[in-house]
C-alpha cells in the first residue's frame, strides 16, 4: 500500500492511535490527528509521535473540515463506529479503518488472533510462550497493551500473536488471521453495544476473510461461539469437546499447537511453568495468614465466576466499577453464597451501586466504599487468617482509574504497603 504523499487522519490519540500514526510517518503520508481532549490532556499521548513536529493535531472538539480532505481515516478502537468524525468521512467517499485493519494492510507474517468474552490476554500469552518454546519467533500485541501498528513492521518474527477486541473487529474490512480464535462468548460491552447480537456480529467479523487454507478455533462447549462455524470457510478446529478439560484456556492452546506441529511435550511444559499474568488471580501477598489476590482485569460477570471458582473460600470480595450496560448478575448468587463472607462494593457510579446490591442483599452482607484505600482497610479489618482478599471488580475501571491495569497497580501498592 502506497501512501508516500496521502493525507491520513487519525481519529483517537490513545496508545493505538499515536501507534497508528507512526505507522503512517513512517510511509510517507502528512498526518493529522483529531481528539476532542483538551491539548493538556493528550500531551502525555501525543509525547509518543516519533516526528511530533510534523503531525498538526486538532483538540478540543472534532470538526468536520479537519476531516474532509484526508485520503484516509484510521480510527481508535475507543472511537465509536458511528462517531460524528467518521460519518463526515463516510459523506465524503473516504475510507474509514481501524487501527488493526490499517496495521494489517502492512503485515507480511501470519496473524494468530484471539477474540472472546474472558481468557484473550491469558491465552494469548500462552500461545506467545508456545511457539517461543518450539523456536519460533511471536510478537505478542494488540488489545493486550501493545498496539499492532506498533509492531507490524518488526522482520524478525515469525508470528503475530493479536488480542482482539469486538471494538476493534468493527472497523476490519480485509483482515485474515491465519488462525482465528473465539475463547467464548458472554455479556460484555453492552454500554456501547445495544444488544448481545451485535456484540455478537462484532466478534464473528474476526472469521469472515478467511479461506479455506486457514484455520477457525472455536470453543465446543459455547452455544454462541459454536454459530461461527456456519460464518467461515476455514478448517474449523474444536477444543474442549467433552467438556471436561480441566484448563479451557490450556485446551485451547494445545489445539492451536497441533495445528502448527509443535508437540504436546512442548505445550504442556509451558502450562506447567506458567505463572499467570498480570492482573488474573494474581496472588499479591499474604499478610497475618490473609491471601491478597488482584483480578483487576475481570470487568465481566463470566470472569468474576472465574475467579470466585478459582480461589477457595473464605473470601471477602472488593467488586464494582463503571457500569457496561445491562448485564446479569444473579447468575453468581449461589457461588456467592457458598464463598463469599463479605461484598465490598467499590464504585463512585449510583447505578453500579444500585445493580449489586439488588443482585446480592440477602445473600452475602454488602458494605460500599468510593475509595479503594478505605475498601482494603476494611477488608483487612475483617478478615482473619486463612482468609482471602479478592478484587474481582466484574465492572470496568472508568469511574475512579485510567484502566484495569491502573486499578490493579493501585490495589497492589495499597496491600504491599500494609504493616503486620
Amino acid at each position: 500500500m502506497d501512501l508516500k504523499g496521502k493525507k491520513v487522519v487519525i481519529v483517537g490519540a490513545a496508545r493505538s492511535g499515536i501507534a497508528a500514526a507512526n505507522l503512517a510517518l513512517a510511509m510517507g503520508a502528512v498526518v493529522k490527528i483529531t481528539d476532542a481532549k483538551s491539548l493538556t490532556d493528550l500531551e502525555a499521548a501525543l509525547s509518543g509521535l516519533k516526528e511530533r513536529t510534523q503531525v498538526l493535531v486538532e483538540h478540543g472538539a472534532h470538526t468536520s473540515a479537519f476531516v474532509e480532505d484526508a485520503d484516509l481515516v484510521v480510527a481508535s478502537p475507543g472511537v465509536w463506529k458511528d462517531a460524528l468524525p467518521l460519518q463526515w468521512a463516510r459523506a465524503k467517499g473516504i475510507p474509514v479503518w481501524g487501527e488493526i485493519e490499517f496495521a494489517w494492510r502492512f503485515c507480511r507474517k501470519p496473524v494468530i488472533a484471539v477474540t472472546g468474552s474472558n481468557g484473550k490476554t491469558t491465552t494469548v500469552t500462552l500461545i506467545r510462550k508456545v511457539l517461543e518454546a518450539a523456536g519460533r519467533k511471536a510478537c505478542l500485541c494488540g488489545n493486550v497493551g501493545v498496539p499492532f501498528a506498533q509492531e507490524v513492521l518488526a522482520s524478525e518474527v515469525d508470528f503475530f500473536v493479536v488480542e482482539i477486541s469486538s471494538f476493534q473487529l468493527e472497523l476490519i474490512e480485509t483482515f485474515r488471521p491465519t488462525i482465528a480464535v473465539i475463547t467464548n462468548f458472554s455479556q460484555n460491552h453492552l454500554d456501547r453495544h445495544p444488544d448481545m447480537q451485535d456484540y455478537f456480529n462484532a466478534k464473528k467479523r474476526l472469521f469472515m476473510n478467511q479461506t479455506e487454507a486457514d484455520f477457525a478455533v472455536i470453543n465446543a462447549q459455547d452455544a454462541w461461539a459454536q454459530k461461527i462455524e456456519a460464518h467461515t470457510r476455514a478448517k474449523v478446529v474444536r477444543f474442549n469437546k467433552n467438556g471436561l478439560a480441566k484448563n479451557p484456556n490450556h485446551a485451547l492452546v494445545l489445539e492451536i499447537a497441533r495445528i502448527l506441529g509443535i508437540t504436546d511435550a512442548v505445550a504442556q511444559k509451558v502450562f506447567d511453568t506458567f505463572p499467570g499474568v498480570e492482573h488474573r488471580t494474581e496472588r499479591v501477598r499474604v499478610l497475618d495468614g490473609v491471601e491478597y489476590i488482584n483480578d483487576s482485569k475481570a470487568t465481566t460477570v463470566e470472569s468474576g465466576r472465574w475467579a470466585l471458582t478459582a480461589c477457595e473460600g473464605p473470601l471477602i470480595i472488593i467488586c464494582g466499577g463503571h457500569d457496561k450496560g445491562e448485564i446479569d448478575l444473579s447468575v453468581l448468587k449461589s457461588l456467592v453464597r457458598s464463598k463469599v463472607k463479605k461484598m465490598i462494593v467499590l464504585t463512585r457510579e449510583e447505578l453500579v451501586r444500585a445493580k449489586l446490591h439488588a443482585a446480592f442483599d440477602g445473600v452475602v452482607p454488602l458494605e460500599d466504599h468510593t475509595d479503594m484505600t478505605a475498601a482494603v482497610a476494611s477488608a483487612r479489618a475483617q478478615a482473619v487468617a486463612g482468609d482471602k482478599v479478592l478484587l474481582s471488580p466484574m465492572f470496568a475501571s472508568f469511574d475512579m482509574f485510567n484502566n484495569f491495569e491502573h486499578r490493579g497497580k493501585i490495589f497492589k501498592e495499597i496491600v504491599n504497603s500494609l504493616t503486620g
